[in-house]
């Protein structure tokens, strides 16, 4: 008798366990399933490498992730890497000048990394599409909110230009 109660304990207690994890383990992995972003649970990231938006967005994504990460060795790397990949070289002088004389981000025209990010298309002509880069730097009912203006080629798909555009 003793040892089936003990076994239904143990049952209990694992079913208990595994239903805890079925629950929070989609939550931990996709901030947008319990809403935390606004979105709902079958909204899901997509993108087209031939789109120039897409790649900006897929850049500050991916920046942001790097930076945001400090205690990750490999994260000032990755951050260098992402700049070559998708900034040309005229844009690559641009944000180091930037930099030495602001003692900030280039990319983010900022010292700290926001909390959210977003794309939008702006616009296209002479070959440039240009697209706007929202970051928000704060949770909350009254977010501070920034904006960049981002420039890409058509052709080579990399970032051309950025400033800020507030």
């Amino acid at each position: 008798m003793r040892t089936h109660r003990c076994r239904r304990v143990i049952a209990a207690a694992g079913l208990t366990t595994a239903l805890t994890l079925a629950a929070i383990t989609p939550a931990l992995a996709d901030p947008t399933a319990t809403g935390a972003h606004g979105a709902t649970a079958a909204t899901a990231p997509q993108g087209d490498p031939r789109s120039t938006t897409d790649r900006v967005a897929n850049f500050y994504g991916a920046y942001i992730d790097a930076v945001w990460d400090t205690e990750d060795p490999a994260s000032a790397a990755d951050a260098k890497a992402l700049r070559t990949f998708y900034l040309s070289a005229a844009a690559r002088k641009k944000v180091a000048a930037y930099e030495a004389r602001e003692h900030a981000d280039g990319i983010l025209f900022a010292q700290n990394v926001p909390v959210k990010w977003a794309v939008t298309y702006t616009g296209s002509g002479a070959g440039h599409s240009t697209a706007l880069v929202t970051l928000t730097w704060s949770d909350g009912k009254n977010p501070e909110v920034t904006r960049i203006k981002v420039q890409s080629d058509l052709s080579t798909r990399k970032i051309t230009d950025l400033a800020p555009a507030d």
